[in-house]
């Protein structure tokens, strides 16, 4: 290991120690890693294959196409946020633990309880939307292929083998999970882009940019009532329609719960997260954009109940659709197990702080991963999916969350930089004079997609297409708020202050032993713990890119320089 390896693994450590925590995770990935995972889990084909129907009937092409460049900005924006606060307080906790540490101390507890309830069943339901939409696809796929007639329950048993398969990799192949990255990263945009070009390629007909960017079409009324363009109007549609596009581009906070295991954390991890939603945003733009480009027969395509497999069998025959979609499944299978990663190390930390069972937090001595959690998070994810034996609405009222649930979460440390600046140290990765605008930006927008996605989206509303997402959201709040105000209130602190029993035999096991000068109180009135390696943290001055000499950190910002030796460090 090379003196600058050395250095920066001292103030990976030192820095979380600072904030109270041993590494307890080994700290083996790159910039490309943690680029990779929140890669992954964004996956452009899941999204769209998925919700390709929604777009088609919610809007239509034009909304679909504009709507992908507008929200892929707002989200850009809201990530740019959320990596300033990641290169500030790198821990695996993600905005709970960032809502802690920039909340007056009285209000800490509190506020990082609720943030990350939401961020936990966000996660939970990301799981089960991702690998239920992958068991629905198979069904689909294999009905298509050979006559297999789908069933609620035979669907569910795909997902339980899909689940276990991620299970059995994230606990047995930890190591394997880095090179599983490179094959998920490859498809993700050297197979995408193939697929978009096979598409357009071969297409019998290619619709006009007209089609494409300007046609609107309102599918949202049931058979024999007017639809919402004429019952409110066609902006309306067209927002509702954006769903698309969140859902497609989320899950990027995975670059924050994996920053316990990535190098030089507080400058990769705000890069990685940054760079995974700008490249999502674009290849996912080309590969959008082709498949409405080789539409052949709009009606047919609209009707059927995999829109993207129609159009890939009319463009390849249905021996290449075939191979296409095998494609896309191998890509959503890498998505939900990615997916299950992030959720396991987000569970780890909230079981370190006590927001759930403190034997949780518990690193399996063979596999050195979080087995308890991973094991947990698919059971949860399981468990989530059980109300499609008896309603298709209950599901979706359920998996409605991952949207709204994450972003509230995302929403609620940006907000807090805002109400209470002075709890906010920037770290390497800083905005500048943006940082305010940004944030103020990302927290409108957030309110704004919060409303939205609680709106009706099908005419007329009955209890099967009401939109139940204002209930899900509401049932995990009142959790969220009920519980604290009931119990949680009287015992938990945020953070784990004292190691207990079963800390203090994960830290004889880990062969670590904390050490620390002394205890100290920063202006804010948080308790933080100083590091033996002095020095290992340093915010640095000035804005993105203009750092002082000698500042070792603070001319890290966006530029080619800095992106080449990032990614150029892989080992």
């Amino acid at each position: 290991m090379s003196s600058s390896e050395v250095n920066f693994k001292i103030q990976d450590e030192g820095r979380l120690a600072e904030l109270g925590y041993t590494q307890e995770l080994r700290r083996e990935w790159s910039l490309l890693h943690n680029f990779g995972v929140s890669f992954s889990i964004i996956s452009v084909i899941t999204g769209i294959t998925q919700l390709f129907t929604y777009g088609l009937h919610t809007g239509g092409p034009g909304p679909m196409t504009v709507g992908w460049i507008i929200v892929s900005f707002f989200t850009l924006v809201v990530g740019s946020s959320m990596a300033e606060i990641l290169s500030s307080i790198p821990t695996s906790g993600g905005p709970y633990f960032w809502a802690y540490m920039l909340a007056p101390q009285q209000h800490a507890p509190f506020f990082a309880w609720v943030t990350g309830w939401f961020n936990l069943l966000g996660q939970i339901a990301v799981t089960t939307a991702i690998d239920f939409g992958l068991a629905s696809l198979i069904s689909t796929v294999s009905q298509v292929a050979n006559g297999y007639e789908p069933s609620a329950g035979k669907t569910l048993g795909f997902l339980a083998v899909i689940l276990i398969s991620h299970v059995v990799v994230n606990m047995f192949s930890v190591a394997s999970l880095r090179y599983m990255i490179y094959t998920s990263v490859s498809i993700n945009t050297v197979g995408v882009c193939a697929l978009a070009i096979a598409v357009l390629a071969k297409a019998p007909n290619l619709k006009s940019a007209s089609f494409v960017f300007a046609t609107f079409y309102d599918g949202t009324g049931e058979e024999g009532y007017d639809g919402w363009s004429v019952r409110a109007s066609p902006a309306y549609v067209s927002i509702c329609g954006i769903l698309l596009t969140h859902y497609t581009i989320l899950g990027f906070d995975a670059s924050a719960h994996l920053c316990e295991e990535t190098r030089k954390a507080v400058r990769d991890a705000p890069l990685g997260l940054v760079l995974a939603i700008g490249g999502s945003a674009v290849i996912g733009f080309f590969l959008l954009v082709a498949l409405l480009f080789s539409i052949d027969d709009f009606d047919a395509v609209r009707q059927d109940p995999l829109p993207v497999f129609k159009i890939m069998t009319d463009s390849c025959g249905k021996t290449g659709g075939l191979l296409l979609m095998v494609m896309c499944l191998l890509s959503v299978w890498h998505c939900g197990l990615f997916s299950l990663t992030s959720n396991s190390r987000m569970m780890f930390a909230f079981a370190r702080d006590g927001g759930i069972p403190h034997r949780l937090h518990i690193i399996d001595r063979r596999f050195k991963s979080p087995v308890r959690t991973v094991v947990f998070g698919a059971i949860c994810s399981f468990l989530l999916a059980l109300p499609s034996l008896g309603s298709k609405a209950a599901l979706s009222g359920t998996t409605a969350i991952a949207t709204i649930g994450l972003y509230i979460s995302y929403g609620i440390p940006i907000m807090m930089t805002l109400v209470w600046p002075r709890n906010y140290k920037r770290g390497p990765f800083t905005l500048g004079a943006m940082s305010k605008p940004v944030a103020i930006v990302g927290t409108l927008w957030i309110c704004f997609i919060t409303v939205v996605f609680c709106l009706p989206t099908v005419n007329p509303v009955t209890s099967a297409t009401l939109n139940y997402t204002p209930v899900a959201v509401g049932i995990v709040g009142l959790f969220a708020f009920g519980s604290w105000f009931l119990w949680a209130r009287r015992w938990f602190t945020g953070r784990c202050r004292h190691h207990c029993r079963i800390c203090i035999r994960q830290l004889d096991f880990l062969g670590e032993e904390m050490v620390y000068r002394a205890d100290t109180v920063d202006d804010d009135g948080h308790q933080r713990l100083k590091s033996e390696h002095s020095g290992s943290f340093s915010p640095s001055g000035g804005g993105f890119g203009k750092g002082k000499k000698g500042d070792k950190y603070a001319s890290l910002s966006f530029s080619f320089p800095l992106l080449i030796q990032a990614f150029g460090d892989t080992r």
